[in-house]
């Protein structure tokens, strides 16, 4: 399979495991796992033919490491906006986190802090280079730094999810530093 179909096939992936499964009449259980056959055949039913081999490949190349496969099952590791609860433990966060964003946001960010928007939750990266390249997809990215370690003495609560992306509920503009 070629890089285009790779990065097709987990675009689709995305869409549908994060984002609208019943568009394709797909049902995620509760912690958001769907049985692959059933994905394939839905998928097939709507007109995206996929191969498990194309569906493993585009799994295990996938740079972010979205997705998850537990023998038949699948689910897409963090990103939902369907209601799913994937299980996630607390976890004590590193001293800092990153969030990588572009300059159009900032003026919001200033006042409002980093918010969920449609997510379950805000996304954070344990290192700068991640962060960069979250922020680089939509412009010249900026990258914020949040200081996880005193939000988690203040009481705030931090997952990792199963590829490494930290993620709460919000992060109040006093813990982060903006550039300029």
């Amino acid at each position: 399979m070629n890089e285009q179909r790779t990065v097709k096939v987990s675009k689709y992936l995305s869409k549908h495991l994060r984002h609208q499964p019943d568009r394709i009449g797909l049902t995620l259980d509760e912690a958001g796992w769907v049985e692959i056959d059933d994905l394939l055949a839905a998928a097939a039913a709507h007109g995206f033919r996929v191969s498990r081999a194309e569906l493993d490949q585009a799994v295990a190349e996938n740079d972010k490491r979205r997705f998850a496969v537990d023998g038949t099952r699948i689910r897409a590791n963090q990103g939902h906006t369907v209601g799913v609860d994937l299980g996630l433990a607390p976890e004590q966060p590193p001293p800092y986190l990153y969030h990588g964003t572009v300059a159009r946001f900032l003026d919001a960010i200033r006042t409002e802090g980093l918010r969920p928007m449609n997510r379950h939750d805000v996304h954070l990266s344990a290192d700068r280079e991640t962060a960069t390249r979250v922020g680089a997809r939509r412009s010249r990215a900026l990258v914020l730094s949040v200081d996880a370690g005193a939000m988690h003495r203040d009481g705030h609560t931090f997952y990792v999810s199963a590829n490494g992306v930290w993620l709460t509920a919000t992060v109040p503009p006093r813990y982060l530093r903006l550039p300029g």
